[in-house]
């Protein structure tokens, strides 16, 4: 038969176009590392046959790159959980079943070149189905580059996301983007590395976006931000003795100690949540294996995935637990190291927000709206609200230890006349001392961010006297956080007056920072002080009608490093939830301590409060008021003071 001229050449051309065109079989990612994939001796500690099922958590993650409803993945995870191989996997998948333009994205152009040489190329060389797909890195034909290789039907770019120029080059279908918490804040002067590199894919109807990274600060992380616009995915692990679902979450990881005080990490087990049955490594590892991904929110096109080093096949829970210990004892910076590498959590930063179920197990009790004996004046502190207006009356002592006395909320808002009158009356509404004398709020300070004019106008009707107007500025000012007051013009029944009304401006970033550490420090257990032992100074004594919304927005900010455009860094506090009126009126009240003088008073000062509300001695173990003192025969009575104006 007669063949034309190229025919053949034709034929073949063709033959590669259907090829590229063809679809790619109904074959997961996972099923293709199980069928495929080989790890190699100098990249893994386990060379041999990939088995998904070493780390069964993995095969969702792998698989949600391969679902087509899927558009967008984000892993926030620790070190040591094989996502680094994962990431290889969905790259040689690629390659060989459904090829398309590949951009890798590492932190540095450095690393980049280290993931093309010591993880990449050994894969590429050590798993079978792709050889031959890649061009020979000894050719000379340009196809296979350190950071640029060719394949049948596409290519694979790795670039850093501090190079502007590689993220720009070319589009992209898939892209992956590893250790996105790494990336600077800007690519040179391009802006966002990530959002720069999505540029990449908005042609592609069918493009894959996978971000990847152990998580850094709250609030100032590129992950975390991605996780919780996903669907919040966590692994669920049943018990292997009751059944009961869980996810592994470091307060269940527990340990013994010697007689001797030290800690013995070799013992330490995980506790099962239901029936707190003690799983060893073993059983730990073999419950994982049979757990599953559940949601936590719906699905909106980004699937969402989130893992610690609990899970991890790879890691006992004695070195986890000698990790901790030894962070603990090496400060902030090792910790955080620890709740980031080995927990996949972000770390808040100085002003890190308290727990509040911690603070619910603090509570104390004492009478309802009185004040306890070491309490000596009151302030309030009182935020505006559109609605309504939150006040929280503190009672302050010695060491600015600080008691919440009452927590009031007047509805109305500041448009309403009968609002006004109820904050006036708290003005002259007294709290029974423990030594039976009655309290009245010594100074209260209100914020004038919200109906500025409303504000000044009920103060000017009170008197300035016992009502500080207060205004909250950014920045921390630790030697003077208040200053004022300054005279500013204020509308009163429609006429402006010039100096109308009296201003103090609160470094309000100083008080939230004091606050949280507050809450933070250590405190002597009951039995430590019947022995003796002393509050320190500055505890913040919550009482036990406090309910979870009030404890959630006393702790609903955290302070965050965050960067400008210029790169430039700087701390600010951030909502962790939306409500806050507990925090803000906790500043009110503590600016309006500094105001009337707290900070400042000599030892003779608090020693003559001490002397008008002297109560007696709380009764303890044995008949006695405290270590070696006698309970008073009588109680002395006070009289109330004058002594703060």
């Amino acid at each position: 038969m007669l063949r034309l001229p190229g025919s053949e050449v034709l034929h073949r051309t063709v033959r590669t176009a259907l090829k590229v065109l063809t679809p790619p079989p109904e074959l997961t990612i996972s099923d293709w590392a199980d069928a495929n994939r080989r790890l190699s001796s100098e990249a893994s500690a386990e060379p041999g046959q990939w088995r998904t099922s070493r780390a069964e958590y993995q095969r969702g993650i792998m698989d949600a790159i391969s679902d087509a409803t899927i558009e967008t993945v984000v892993i926030m995870s620790s070190s040591q959980i094989g996502k680094s191989e994962s990431l290889l996997n969905m790259v040689g998948y690629h390659i060989d079943q459904d090829p398309a333009p590949i951009m890798v994205v590492m932190p540095t152009e450095r690393d980049a070149e280290t993931w093309s040489k010591d993880r990449f190329s050994p894969m590429a060389r050590d798993t079978p189905c792709l050889t031959g797909k890649i061009a020979d890195p000894k050719s000379r034909d340009g196809n296979n580059k350190i950071l640029h290789k060719r394949f049948p039907g596409g290519h694979l770019t790795i670039v850093g996301a501090n190079a502007p120029s590689g993220l720009a080059s070319r589009p992209i279908r898939l892209l992956l983007c590893d250790e996105v918490d790494r990336y600077p804040f800007s690519a040179g002067a391009e802006g966002d590395p990530v959002n720069l590199a999505k540029k990449r894919t908005v042609t592609f109807w069918n493009r894959k976006i996978v971000l990847v990274s152990t998580p850094t600060n709250r609030g100032a992380s590129r992950i975390e931000t991605a996780y919780e616009e996903s669907d919040q995915r966590q692994y669920w692990v049943p018990c292997p003795d009751c059944g009961t679902e869980q996810v592994l979450t470091w307060g269940q990881v527990r340990w013994e100690k010697a007689p001797e005080g030290t800690h013995r990490s070799e013992t330490a087990r995980y506790h099962c949540i239901d029936c707190d049955a003690a799983w060893k490594d073993e059983r730990r590892w073999s419950a994982v294996g049979k757990g599953r991904w559940i949601a936590n929110r719906p699905f909106a096109g980004i699937a969402g995935f989130h893992l610690n080093e609990i899970y991890s096949p790879w890691v006992r829970l004695e070195a986890m637990v000698r990790a901790f210990l030894s962070a603990r004892a090496g400060g902030d910076e090792a910790m955080k190291t620890f709740v980031n590498t080995s927990l996949g959590e972000t770390w808040v930063e100085s002003g890190e927000a308290p727990d509040w179920q911690r603070l619910q197990g603090q509570k104390e009790q004492w009478p309802v709206g009185t004040v306890p004996r070491r309490g000596l004046f009151l302030t309030a502190g009182v935020d505006v609200q559109k609605d309504r207006i939150e006040v929280d009356v503190w009672a302050w002592g010695r060491g600015l230890e600080s008691w919440l006395i009452d927590h009031i909320v007047i509805e109305g808002g500041p448009g309403s006349e009968a609002c006004w009158q109820g904050l006036s009356a708290l003005l002259s509404r007294t709290w029974q001392h423990a030594s039976g004398e009655p309290m009245s709020i010594t100074r209260l300070a209100i914020d004038t961010g919200f109906e500025t004019s409303a504000v000044y106008a009920w103060a000017r009707q009170v008197g300035f006297a016992q009502v500080a107007p207060v205004k909250g500025m950014e920045g921390f000012n630790r030697t003077s956080p208040v200053s004022g007051p300054t005279f500013v013009d204020a509308t009163v029944g429609g006429k402006r007056l010039r100096r109308g009304a009296r201003l103090w401006t609160v470094a309000t970033s100083t008080f939230k920072a004091e606050t949280y550490r507050f809450l933070r420090q250590d405190r002597p257990t009951p039995e430590e002080l019947v022995g003796g032992a002393t509050e320190p100074p500055g505890t913040i004594h919550l009482p036990g009608w406090t309910d979870g919304e009030w404890l959630k927005q006393l702790v609903a900010e955290q302070l965050v490093t965050v960067r400008n455009k210029r790169g430039f860094a700087k701390l600010e506090w951030q909502k962790l939830r939306e409500r806050n009126e507990a925090l803000d009126c906790r500043v009110y009240a503590r600016a309006a301590a500094w105001i009337v003088g707290a900070d400042r008073w000599s030892d003779r000062h608090w020693q003559e409060l001490e002397r008008q509300l002297a109560a007696p001695e709380p009764v303890c173990a044995g008949g006695t008021t405290g270590p070696g003192k006698p309970r008073p025969a009588t109680r002395r009575r006070a009289v109330r003071s004058s002594y703060m104006g």
